[in-house]
């Protein structure tokens, strides 16, 4: 399996900005699809976003369509979660997942994806 470790989150104040990284070891990223997800206190983890193994498709939760970017970057082991114009209900723990299964890409349940991140905070002041 491989390691994934993010980094980035933090607290800002609605309308602000944040880009989230989550940095792989033991195994390329090329080989994996990739996905973001959140879990807010009292909630389920939720998917966020995905991106292919060349980054040529992604997808999106509704909710964040058009503030957040997913991209990554393979020679750097790396994926990337951009967001932008935050809401308070962005405030959560976000988790970056690794799958190597075309169905994982395709329904973006947390039960197709075997590598996991610790998480980080993100907190979104009113």
């Amino acid at each position: 399996q491989v390691q994934l470790v993010e980094s980035g989150g933090g607290l800002v104040q609605a309308g602000g900005s944040l880009r989230l990284s989550c940095a792989a070891s033991g195994r390329t990223l090329s080989n994996y699809v990739l996905a973001w997800f959140r879990q807010a206190p009292g909630k389920e983890r939720e998917f966020v976003a995905a991106i292919s193994w060349g980054g040529g498709s992604t997808y999106y939760r509704d909710s964040v369509k058009g503030r957040f970017t997913i991209s990554r970057d393979n020679v750097k082991n790396t994926v990337y979660l951009q967001m932008i114009s935050l809401k308070p209900e962005d405030t959560a723990v976000y988790y970056c997942a690794a799958a190597n299964t075309f169905r994982a890409l395709q329904r973006h349940e947390e039960t197709d994806f075997g590598s996991w991140g610790q998480g980080t905070q993100v907190t979104v002041s009113p």
